[in-house]
């Protein structure tokens, strides 16, 4: 009896540290606590380096990032204070075993080869309900040295939600090119955030593919 009550409140003890390491809030305790599991798992297991995401602290938003491995979305909701909702597609929603857990963190799926433009439409009541949506705008995952040309999917939302748009590039990643080798092998991640897009500068297109290849508008290269 003795043994069952110190587990007991080991437990507890584990959960509540767990729970305490969450940073955004996601109106459920468990998945708060997930929050917390993920941060620390990115933190001490795959040495993630970063500042955290400078999103509004209310409001629309889009972040867009490169796509490298099935760890990057675990990383951009370990470095943001706002739950992130993903756009991704059908069939990684659709993966065994997961279907769950991405229903339950609003994950939106995108029915690449019939009608994208369902999920356009969710992404969009997301935004202007003042979320914030996440998506890899390269369409898959793509490795360094790769060209492949951006979904417009983002710019458009942005331009009809009124959202700002910030970019992040993802490094370090072990497994990159796997999904699940991705999440496994242990790697020593590192987010970069660059400001805010200037969606009235009339390259922002080719801005937006330059710092997802890791090079910002200054010349330096995070690659």
């Amino acid at each position: 009896m003795f043994a069952t009550i110190i587990i007991f409140i080991s437990l507890l003890v584990i959960f509540s540290l767990i729970l305490s390491a969450h940073q955004s809030d996601w109106g459920n305790i468990w998945l708060n606590f997930l929050d917390g599991l993920n941060r620390i798992f990115c933190k001490y297991y795959h040495r993630l380096e970063y500042k955290p995401l400078e999103l509004p602290k209310q409001g629309s938003a889009l972040v867009v990032a490169n796509h490298l491995s099935g760890l990057d979305p675990m990383l951009l909701i370990a470095a943001s204070r706002r739950p992130l909702r993903f756009m991704i597609a059908r069939d990684e929603y659709e993966r065994f075993g997961l279907t769950w857990l991405f229903k339950a963190v609003g994950c939106i799926p995108v029915d690449r080869g019939g009608h994208p433009e369902v999920a356009l439409r969710a992404a969009l009541r997301s935004l202007e309900a003042g979320e914030v949506i996440a998506l890899f705008p390269q369409g898959k995952l793509t490795l360094p040295g790769e060209k492949r040309k951006l979904k417009r999917g983002g710019l458009w939302l942005a331009q009809h939600s009124d959202s700002p748009i910030y970019p992040v590039f993802i490094s370090g990643i072990t497994g990159m090119g796997h999904v699940v080798r991705g999440v496994l092998w242990r790697s020593h991640a590192k987010i970069v955030n660059y400001p805010q897009l200037d969606l009235n500068d009339e390259n922002h297109l080719e801005h937006l593919e330059s710092l997802l290849v890791g090079k910002s508008n200054t010349g330096q290269d995070f690659q």
